[in-house]
């Protein structure tokens, strides 16, 4: 487990550099100049160019690159073009909202799609099956803002049970924090859970036909033990690898749900840096998005690991 841990980590450094030159590069080529932007509609050709001066946009694209990378190794995002604060402090402070709502959402998806796909593969071709699979199609088509604006209207609007939007820190109140919460994560964590469901259903189906499965129900064991103790879990090898790519997913869908329940989180920092084309805060959301799947890959490849120990060695 150690020697795949250091060839994970090992791996990280050139893909780590790869992500850093494809962030400088799109943001880029985005379209606008920031120097315009501060400058003002009716500033003066030497004003902006003044700026840009200011901005080191000016400097060759490989001199910038370098400048950009050095501080991202020092743990320097750069400051924001509009409101000199840094952008790191930016990220932090709302950096909790966003791994909440992504957590919280995980939660949701897990505790839906391992009952739902448990049923559906032990009950394959009947009624639950059906339901289960039928469910799960609707949660991969059905739109996050379409869910969350139903989830409102239903809950919020017309029973009162929870609120529509707003947010509490989760220091401050925790039961208030889980009420603003609920809504947002179910929006988020359905179509996680349809696509899990899926995967679940397939892989323990297929484990449920191997020789060793009629073997322990042969010797009289109970059904529930056979899928606890001996399918499921060589069933979650797959799924684990699924769920390594949802928590992409529910980073990217954070960004919609967070907007219609009006949450203080890394979306609304990234919509807005991209509307005023706040270059250093672009690229630091991106940054911390890309570590952030890619630290969550590693653990996954860790668990991979001791769900499949043929992989430590390979």
């Amino acid at each position: 487990m150690i020697l795949l841990l250091g060839r994970r980590l090992l791996l990280m450094v050139p893909i780590l550099l790869v992500v850093s030159f494809l962030v400088f590069g799109l943001v880029v080529a985005v379209p606008g100049d920031p120097a315009i932007t501060l400058a003002g509609d009716n500033a003066t050709p030497e004003r902006i160019a003044e700026i840009r001066g200011q901005l080191g946009l000016d400097d060759p694209l490989a001199q910038q690159y370098g400048r950009w990378v050095g501080g991202v190794v020092q743990g320097d995002l750069g400051a924001s073009l509009f409101s000199g604060r840094p952008v790191a402090t930016s990220i932090a402070e709302r950096m909790p909202v966003t791994i909440g709502l992504a957590t919280l959402s995980m939660i949701v998806a897990l505790l839906i799609s391992i009952p739902a796909g448990i049923i559906a593969a032990t009950k394959r071709g009947r009624w639950p099956d059906r339901v289960a699979t039928f469910l799960a199609s609707a949660g991969l088509a059905m739109p996050s803002f379409f869910l969350g604006l139903v989830l409102v209207l239903v809950f919020s609007l017309q029973l009162g049970w929870l609120p529509a939007t707003g947010y509490v820190p989760f220091e401050v109140d925790p039961v208030l924090w889980l009420k603003h919460m609920i809504l947002p994560a179910i929006t988020l964590g359905a179509a996680a859970a349809a696509e899990t469901t899926r995967q679940l259903r397939s892989s323990l189906s297929d484990v449920l036909q191997q020789d060793y499965i009629r073997t322990a129900r042969a010797k009289g064991t109970r059904a529930g033990s056979v899928i606890v103790h001996h399918a499921l879990k060589n069933a979650a090898v797959p799924v684990v690898t699924v769920l390594g790519f949802q928590v992409a997913f529910l980073l990217g869908g954070s960004v919609i749900v967070e907007q219609i329940f009006a949450l203080p989180g890394l979306g609304g920092l990234a919509i807005r840096a991209v509307i005023d084309r706040d270059i250093p805060v672009i690229q630091g959301v991106v940054v911390f998005a890309a570590v952030l799947v890619m630290v969550v890959n590693l653990a996954v490849d860790l668990l991979y690991g001791w769900l499949n120990p043929k992989i430590r060695t390979a």
